[in-house]
C-alpha cells in the first residue's frame, strides 16, 4: 500500500469521498465504470472477500495498525500501488458530520450486475425488493437474507441500491455475500409484469407480502413449503416479494403475484416495518 497524509479533505485525491453524490458514484449508464464507497473495515473486508477491487482507501490515522491484515490483503490481490490517504479523526468528522468510530472507507470499483436468470441458478427461495427507498430497511434485509440463508435478493428499478453507504453498512457487508441483481430494468412496464412472468418461468412462486381480504397465514404458506411434493398445493421454489415503506406492494403487484401471504397481528397493529417482516418470513420459511 502507498499511505498517503492528506492535509485537507478539499485534497482532489480523495474527491471519491467528499465531492461525488452516491448517484454521481453509481454511474447508472456504465455501471462498471462507476464507484461504491464501502464504510467500516468489517465491511471493506468483507468487499475485499468476494473480490471486489478498491480503488483508494481513506483511514483514520489511528486506525492504520489495526489494519494491517486488510492491507496486507489488498498488496496479495490487487498489488502494492493502491493508497491509503491517511486522515486526522477531526479531518473525517469534518467529511462526515460525526465522528467516524469505525474509522476507514473505501472507494471501490462497482461490476456488470449478473442477470436475473443467472442469480437464480439453482436457487428455492429468493426476495424481491420492490421499491423499497429507505438505505437502512434495504441493508437490513440483505443482512437478514444472508444470515438465514435466503439464496438471491432481487432488487426492482426504483428500489435503494444495496452498495450505497448506509445500505452496505448496516448490512454488515453481507450486500457482498449473497448474490443479487436488479429485475424488471428492460422497460417501464418490465415490473412487474415482466418480472413477475421470468420468476414464474423459472419455476418460482411468487407470494406478495400484503394484508389482503384473500391473503393466507404464513403459516398456511409454510405448511404448502414442507408438504409433499406430490400434493396439488405444494410449493417447491419461492420468491418474496417485499414492499416500500408506508404504501407497501402496488396494487399490480399483488393483483399478478400467485399469493398473497400476511403475518397476523395483534393488538390492533396493522403491519410491521420491512426489515422486520422479512426477517420473520425468512426465518418461518427456511429450508427444513
Amino acid at each position: 500500500m502507498r499511505f498517503i497524509t492528506i492535509d485537507s479533505i478539499d485534497d482532489d485525491r480523495v474527491a471519491a469521498y467528499t465531492n461525488l453524490t452516491e448517484i454521481q458514484l453509481r454511474n447508472r449508464l456504465e455501471p462498471a465504470k462507476g464507484l461504491f464507497i464501502a464504510e467500516s473495515p468489517k465491511v471493506i473486508d468483507r468487499a475485499l472477500a468476494a473480490g471486489r477491487e478498491p480503488i483508494s482507501l481513506l483511514v483514520e490515522e489511528p486506525w492504520i495498525e489495526g489494519m494491517a491484515d486488510t492491507f496486507a490483503f489488498v498488496d496479495d490481490h490487487w498489488g502494492p500501488d493502491i493508497p491509503v490517504y491517511v486522515a486526522s479523526p477531526e479531518q473525517l468528522k469534518q467529511l462526515t458530520g460525526y465522528r467516524l468510530h469505525r474509522g476507514a472507507l473505501s472507494a471501490m470499483r462497482r461490476w456488470p450486475l449478473p442477470s436475473v436468470a443467472e442469480v437464480c441458478a439453482g436457487a428455492r427461495r429468493v426476495a424481491v425488493m420492490e421499491n423499497i427507498v429507505d438505505h437502512t430497511n434495504v441493508g437490513a434485509l440483505m443482512r437478514s437474507a444472508a444470515a438465514l440463508d435466503v439464496d438471491a435478493v432481487l432488487v426492482t428499478p426504483s428500489c435503494g441500491d444495496p452498495l450505497y453507504r448506509r445500505a452496505a453498512r448496516v448490512s454488515m457487508g453481507t450486500v457482498f455475500q449473497i448474490p443479487w441483481t436488479r429485475i424488471g430494468m428492460e422497460s417501464k412496464h418490465a415490473w412487474p409484469f415482466d418480472g413477475l412472468k421470468e420468476l414464474h418461468d423459472l419455476g418460482f412462486t411468487t407470494v406478495a407480502m400484503a394484508l389482503t381480504d384473500d391473503s393466507i397465514s404464513l403459516d398456511e404458506l409454510v405448511r404448502r413449503l414442507n408438504n409433499g411434493a406430490a400434493d396439488p398445493d405444494h410449493i417447491d421454489k419461492l420468491a418474496l416479494i417485499f414492499g416500500t415503506e408506508g404504501d407497501g406492494l402496488s396494487r399490480h403487484t399483488i393483483a399478478n403475484a400467485d399469493l398473497t401471504v400476511k403475518i397476523p397481528m395483534s393488538h390492533g397493529v396493522d403491519s410491521l416495518n420491512v426489515a422486520a417482516s422479512s426477517a420473520v418470513a425468512f426465518y418461518s420459511t427456511r429450508i427444513r
